[in-house]
């Protein structure tokens, strides 16, 4: 039986400006573990309002949200933050690297703010990432130093330090050209693929969209498919 990582059942959302109006529309969907899941869909469709709710980073909803199957609604800030650090890793459009720190500290971060290992590990750990995505020869260099593939090869590195249960990426690719944008796409597939890795990305490209192990349609707040 498929292990579910992340469930929505029933959910609404509605926007205030001015007037209350909805945005997502009975959203039912779940992320089984170690699959690589696309959202995709026209602009304003409601893909990106959708990611910031599954990541828990907005809490005003109707319906039920579940996260290693642990209902999430009605916890507060702290609980919400402490949850994203520990099980959810962030690839952005903008990687929103510490441009004055190096690559090794950028990746590191997340794991020294949650203090599970020791600066060590986490230094070990950071290194053996950076080896994976092709970028430990950078390690030393400052952020502001790399290329715009190479920034998000390190933002993909830092989502990985802290083991999450889920990868979420908002148009991941959305600021690189076509050879690094299948660099990205690649390395998320491997590590899908070789490591389990459960990732959820929202992306405009259909490409990219359509060469996930599946496919979610949204139109008008809405999962058409």
């Amino acid at each position: 039986m498929e292990q579910k990582v992340l469930e929505a059942k029933a959910i609404n959302k509605y926007f205030y400006d001015p007037v209350r109006f909805r945005v997502l529309t009975d959203i039912n969907m779940s992320i089984s573990k170690g699959s690589f899941t696309s959202v995709t869909g026209k602009s304003g469709c409601g893909k990106s309002t959708l990611l910031y709710l599954l990541s828990t980073m907005d809490t005003e909803y109707e319906g039920d949200l579940l996260l290693d199957n642990k209902i999430l609604n009605g916890l507060n800030n702290a609980e919400l933050a402490k949850i994203r650090n520990e099980k959810i890793g962030f690839v952005f459009q903008f990687h929103y690297l510490i441009e004055e720190f190096n690559v090794l500290k950028n990746v590191m971060l997340p794991a020294l703010k949650l203090g599970k290992y020791a600066a060590d590990e986490v230094e070990h750990r950071a290194m053996k990432h950076l080896q994976t995505l092709g970028i430990e020869d950078q390690a030393l260099k400052n952020a502001h130093q790399l290329s715009g593939g190479q920034k998000q090869r390190v933002a993909i590195a830092r989502a990985l330090i802290n083991d999450p249960l889920i990868i979420m990426g908002d148009e991941p690719t959305g600021n690189l050209d076509k050879k690094n944008s299948d660099i990205v796409f690649d390395i998320f597939k491997e590590i899908s693929t070789q490591n389990n890795q459960t990732i959820l990305v929202v992306t405009h490209d259909p490409d990219f969209a359509k060469r996930a192990d599946r496919t979610i349609v949204m139109e008008d707040g809405k999962i058409i498919t």
